[in-house]
């Protein structure tokens, strides 16, 4: 049964004190857009959208968003602010989302198993993409696309065009994009001692400058 997002429309003005207050009340405030609607300010619970972006399928996720006044909607996550230090959300944007329309996503590429090239070869495996831009209808959106790296050797790589094609799905990504190589410990460490040996004596140290910070043109 998919998620249900209770929602009630905010009125009047629309600025920091307002957002301020609707947060005091322990509600976070929200934007609804999308497929050829007017978009609606509104105010939701943070416990609820918190939930679904610790989901399987985080901000992938498609939910239901009922509104007082207006019937449900089908919606996703399309982003949001966090307050870190507090460990809080401070807004939401939510999109409407056509199921008979195909959208673009990012989506988590999950590596299965070990590499020969780790386990045999003595290399290390370097993740380049850990999320790949597909196209596809809403309802099949993957969670995530698994791809199996066990004969994966040393100095070989895994592209996006290796990753599992299924009908009804295309990767926006290039095809040649590289997803994830074994590399040779040598080759990681060698930058790293140019880098190190590039790097000038220190004589004197910096002063920091003191004033205003010049203002942005």
């Amino acid at each position: 049964m998919p998620e249900i997002v209770t929602a009630r429309p905010r009125v009047g003005k629309f600025n920091k004190n307002a957002a301020r207050r609707v947060r005091v009340a322990g509600k976070i405030p929200a934007i609804l857009y999308g497929a050829g609607h007017e978009s609606i300010a509104i105010e939701v619970d943070p416990k609820q959208i918190l939930r679904i972006l610790h989901s399987e399928s985080g901000h992938n996720t498609i939910f239901d968003v009922a509104i007082e006044g207006h019937g449900p909607v089908k919606s996703m996550i399309v982003d949001w602010q966090y307050e870190p230090i507090k460990d809080s959300l401070l807004h939401i944007d939510l999109k409407r989302i056509a199921l008979d329309k195909t959208m673009r996503v990012h989506v988590p590429v999950r590596l299965m198993g070990t590499a020969v090239g780790v386990k045999t070869q003595g290399g290390i495996l370097d993740q380049v993409l850990r999320e790949v831009e597909i196209e596809c209808l809403p309802a099949a959106i993957p969670q995530h696309i698994d791809v199996d790296i066990t004969g994966l050797g040393l100095h070989q790589a895994v592209r996006v065009a290796d990753l599992p094609h299924t009908e009804g799905l295309r990767f926006v990504t290039a095809e040649d994009a590289t997803v994830a190589h074994v590399i040779s410990i040598r080759a990681e460490a060698e930058p790293a001692a140019a880098e190190g040996a590039a790097a000038p004596a220190a004589t004197e140290p910096e002063v920091a400058k003191k004033g205003k910070p010049e203002a942005k043109k």
